[in-house]
């Protein structure tokens, strides 16, 4: 059995903004990328494009602040469970970076080539 609530969709959307308020709070990597989901969703608008492009774009948009923040939470289980160096916490720990690496990748290849596209 596992230890966990019944599920309350209340309860739980409280628990996922507290998630995102400690996010904008103590994450400089969220924050910055946050800064640029928030300068650029309204670019998505303007660019003449299919609604499928746009809606890669969203998408690639979001596909960042999704990886920082599983970056985050892969980090802080990995310190909760030692501060001491570890090759595997060390591992686990660029898994998550790789996470977030290969996301703003995408959203360059995306963005980038639908630009192009556009713009050429």
């Amino acid at each position: 059995m596992r230890n966990q609530p019944k599920y309350n969709f209340f309860k739980n959307t409280s628990y996922a903004l507290k998630g995102l308020r400690d996010l904008v709070k103590n994450e400089s990597s969220f924050k910055l990328e946050l800064l640029l989901f928030l300068v650029l969703l309204p670019l998505i608008f303007f660019i003449e494009t299919t609604l499928s492009n746009k809606l890669l774009m969203f998408i690639s948009l979001m596909l960042m602040l999704i990886a920082e923040a599983t970056n985050s939470a892969i980090e802080r289980v990995v310190d909760l469970v030692t501060l001491e160096h570890h090759e595997m916490a060390g591992r686990a720990k660029d898994v998550g970076s790789t996470v977030v690496f290969l996301s703003i990748s995408l959203f360059v290849v995306v963005w980038g080539s639908i630009i192009l596209d556009t713009f050429l």
